[in-house]
């Protein structure tokens, strides 16, 4: 197939693809090269990948309410069902996998193919009978544990990393299953799933879903995912903890993460904290927890870069030593800087845990305690 055939993969016209073609990342896996989508557009999801004569559709971008009582009603007010599913919100990396040509393959959520995920989700799932009986399947989960190398979170029923399906779908076209079938499929196929809390009325949803958020917020979880039963319209909310555990980790790094992204969960805590109708003696405890989350972590940092120490994400990962260094040879080739902090063997695997430098909050805190101007 010719590159300019993959317009009608895409649903779109050859001028349309042409664009499109100049803003793609090329990459290469196991000696085969594929192009992705780095960002949204002309209408293509994030994520999809053009490889082997075929695509692979990305993960569509879930929309956001800050307000339950008036965001579920709007976003749901055309489906044809007037009950929506809602499942949990997990907090780890969002995975595609497809199977191509008989290999299993497992995408980022930008869309290139992760070398460590493609090899440890053998471990942790069994996919085959599934894409024999639906060769075209697109199986979305996230990669959840505290042994993660890219978003690592405590989950008390996950001692290393798990992996937990939220979706199903058709890895050309994007197209999604009902939540009915694709968690009976996934049952039928033993793959876990993440959890479904119920079906409700929309009309009685916002006062449910408060509930749940309040037990999960509680439990340091991350929030819910609401999805129409025919799982075309999505909609999420997150935890206070969500929220502020992201502030924490971003102004931990506060030159490496964007202000956007902390103004976002800032945004969230005040829209939240009105429709919860918070007292005032509430609403300042919830003011001082996120004055912590910020100003004592970036604290930390200061003091560390102070010391001639190092900062970073750190992670620890659990894999046989032939993925653990193809992780590390997929981290660099991103340009990232790793230190190697802890390394042991333990029942064949490697355990290492190991700090992505993050240059740009070293390199400028730096400057900043050596007395560098700010220029306002």
């Amino acid at each position: 197939m010719r590159d300019t055939e993959y317009h009608r993969l895409l649903g779109m016209n050859r001028d349309a693809f042409e664009e499109l073609e100049a803003h793609l990342e090329e990459r290469t896996y196991d000696g085969q090269t594929y192009r992705h989508v780095p960002d949204y557009r002309r209408g293509v999801e994030r994520g999809t990948t053009l490889i082997d004569d075929t695509i692979v559709r990305g993960f569509p971008k879930v929309p956001r309410t800050l307000v339950l009582s008036d965001g579920v009603p709007e976003r749901f007010a055309d489906q044809p069902d007037d009950r929506i599913a809602v499942e949990e919100k997990l907090n780890g990396y969002n995975v595609r996998v497809v199977r191509l040509d008989g290999e299993r393959l497992a995408f980022t959520r930008s869309g290139m193919i992760c070398p460590f995920t493609t090899r440890i989700i053998e471990r942790l799932v069994d996919f085959e009978d599934l894409f024999e009986q639906y060769p075209k399947a697109m199986v979305c989960g996230e990669m959840i544990g505290p042994e993660n190398p890219y978003t690592a979170h405590d989950y008390p029923e996950v001692d290393s990393l798990a992996f937990r399906a939220f979706d199903w779908r058709d890895r050309e076209s994007g197209e999604p299953l009902p939540v009915e079938t694709r968690r009976e499929r996934y049952e039928t196929f033993d793959i876990p799933q993440t959890r479904l809390f119920g079906r409700f009325e929309v009309d009685e949803a916002a006062t449910e879903i408060r509930r749940l958020i309040e037990k999960l917020d509680a439990e340091d979880r991350e929030g819910v995912i609401m999805k129409s039963l025919d799982g075309t319209a999505q909609l999420k909310y997150t935890t206070s903890a969500a929220n502020q555990g992201d502030l924490a980790y971003a102004f931990s790094l506060p030159f490496d993460y964007g202000q956007p992204f902390m103004f976002r969960r800032l945004i969230r805590e005040g829209f939240q904290s009105v429709e919860w109708d918070e007292s005032d003696a509430v609403a300042r405890e919830r003011a001082h927890e996120l004055g912590e989350a910020i100003l004592l972590s970036m604290h930390e940092t200061i003091e560390t870069v102070d010391a001639g120490d190092p900062v970073g994400e750190r992670h620890t990962v659990r894999a046989s030593p032939e993925t653990v260094d193809v992780l590390f040879e997929h981290l660099e080739r991103q340009g990232l800087t790793i230190d190697i902090e802890a390394d042991r063997r333990e029942d064949g695997d490697r355990v290492c845990t190991f700090l992505k430098q993050t240059r740009s909050t070293i390199d400028k805190t730096r400057n900043y305690l050596d007395g560098h101007i700010v220029k306002e």
